[in-house]
């Protein structure tokens, strides 16, 4: 079976390069997912992105990615400061996760300084544009040995 890394991207990350490009730029979900595929291709893992705006089909996609996935990518966008659920189903996750923002949440509102998904990722990477997910998928690959 081929290794995959699944990543996740929370709500509203549908919009991306349409939403607030100043913050978040004109690049798309499907830019992120070639640039990972283009990392992770030559260890012999795909990666399988995943986006919703509702937070119980991020949780079944995470319960999948336990019989599936070596690792776990994930941009859960407003869920990060609200969704204790996302925060026990990483942990029902054996592999790696590394936590994406986009922006730097630490220059941003006050509520989006707390992060209920950081308490189980390996790594948390903000503030690096989607590039942050091309560090997170290399991040992982070196995690599980790729």
């Amino acid at each position: 079976m081929t290794k995959q890394i699944y990543i996740l991207n929370g709500p509203n990350l549908n919009l991306l390069g349409q939403r607030e490009p100043e913050i978040y730029g004109r690049e798309t979900l499907a830019d992120v997912e070639a640039r990972c595929a283009a990392i992770a291709g030559p260890w012999g893992v795909q990666v399988r992105l995943l986006q919703s705006n509702h937070e119980g089909q991020l949780i079944d996609w995470i319960h999948e990615a336990r019989n599936i996935a070596c690792g776990i990518v994930i941009n859960p966008a407003a869920f990060t400061h609200t969704s204790v659920a996302i925060l026990d189903a990483l942990n029902a996750f054996e592999g790696p996760v590394i936590e994406v923002h986009i922006s730097n949440v630490h220059k941003r509102e006050a509520f989006r300084h707390h992060s209920y998904v950081s308490a189980r990722a390996e790594g948390v990477i903000a503030g690096l544009g989607i590039e942050g997910y091309e560090a997170a998928t290399r991040r992982v690959l070196t995690l599980v040995g790729a």
